[in-house]
């Protein structure tokens, strides 16, 4: 028996033209630190108003917006955080991510969104975010680390070490530095060479004194398309990087790392990979969009073509490997 078409609906242009204001009402819940108010606390909209210090009706409508939104539950006049809220939106949380919002939301980030149409009649931004030295990688730095952590631990596991011997780690456009130093972490043995920006590099030192690798971290500051990566490293880290170039600069880039691999090392790429069709998964896919808003040639890139790139450098061995439960990948291969 065959099924009738669906009615169609207006529903997905409303949700979407309209998703500005889910963006809005998070933004402002943490802002008042709304969810750090409730915490492991029910709450009725009078309490939670008391405690950000609100008049109550703001603070009802977005409970209840939020709820909608599935940031809340609510029993009867009682607001409670979800599971996922409770990790990643109470500021009590280790794993807390709402810092990441002044980056996420950044003005240079938001107001490339606003008028995409002629971006893509140009073919590129005004403004790219590949412009050396650029102040939002600054902010990237102070506040996106949190959510780097659990990937870059995944990775230090993927990718073992000799633990019999020092061995020695790069971190490209290291940033927050999680990832290289979630390598130094589990290798006591593992000496990280962070390279960035200089401005960028003194966050990266800051993070690498407070979880006490500082006698085994030094830095590469400058360009990494142009300065000296230096030689004989065990495993090279790309995370997030890759995506903000065209794939003949891409290419070019990794016949350097490859050039700093001792024999047998690997590169570990870390980016949102999609599937073959471009539009799956759509977390990673959709990343596609922010490079265009961002970047003169940017894009996401499949593993097909991420292996043919690493083939063109010299490598071998091409693995992928999901960082679930996040959105991005790890593309892996060796000299």
């Amino acid at each position: 028996m065959s099924q009738s078409p669906a009615t169609p609906s207006p529903q997905l242009y409303f949700d979407t033209i309209n998703a500005f204001q889910k963006t809005a009402a998070l933004k402002a819940a943490i802002d008042l630190g709304l969810f750090s108010a409730i915490g492991s606390r029910p709450s009725t909209s009078a309490e939670i108003a008391t405690r950000c210090e609100c008049p109550e009706r703001g603070i009802r409508i977005l409970c209840d917006y939020l709820t909608i939104l599935g940031f809340l539950a609510k029993d009867g006049s009682h607001y409670a955080l979800t599971q996922d809220s409770s990790l990643f939106l109470d500021r009590h949380s280790p794993a807390y991510l709402g810092r990441s919002a002044d980056f996420l939301l950044a003005p240079q980030l938001v107001e490339a969104f606003h008028d995409l149409a002629p971006t893509i009649r140009r073919g590129a931004p005004a403004l790219t975010s590949t412009t050396p030295d650029h102040p939002m990688w600054l902010d990237f730095a102070r506040t996106m680390g949190p959510m780097m952590v659990g990937p870059a631990r995944g990775i230090a596991e993927l990718v073992p070490l000799d633990a019999h011997r020092k061995t020695k780690v790069l971190d490209i456009s290291a940033s927050h530095g999680a990832y290289g130093l979630a390598f130094a972490q589990k290798n006591p043995r593992a000496h990280l060479v962070a390279l960035d920006w200089e401005p960028v590099l003194a966050i990266t030192e800051e993070n690498a004194r407070a979880v006490g690798i500082a006698e085994r971290f030094s830095k590469i500051a400058g360009d990494a398309f142009a300065v000296d990566l230096g030689h004989d490293y065990d495993v090279v880290l790309v995370p997030n990087f890759l995506h903000h170039f065209n794939p003949a600069d891409c290419t070019r880039f990794l016949r350097r790392v490859q050039a700093a691999l001792r024999p047998g090392g690997r590169v570990v790429i870390v980016d949102f990979v999609p599937n073959e069709d471009r539009v799956s998964p759509p977390a990673s896919a959709g990343f596609g969009l922010v490079m265009l808003s961002s970047t003169a040639e940017g894009d996401v890139y499949t593993f097909a073509e991420y292996s043919a790139m690493l083939k063109d450098a010299g490598f071998q061995g091409f693995a992928f490997r999901p960082l679930l439960p996040t959105a991005a990948s790890a593309v892996i291969a060796t000299k």
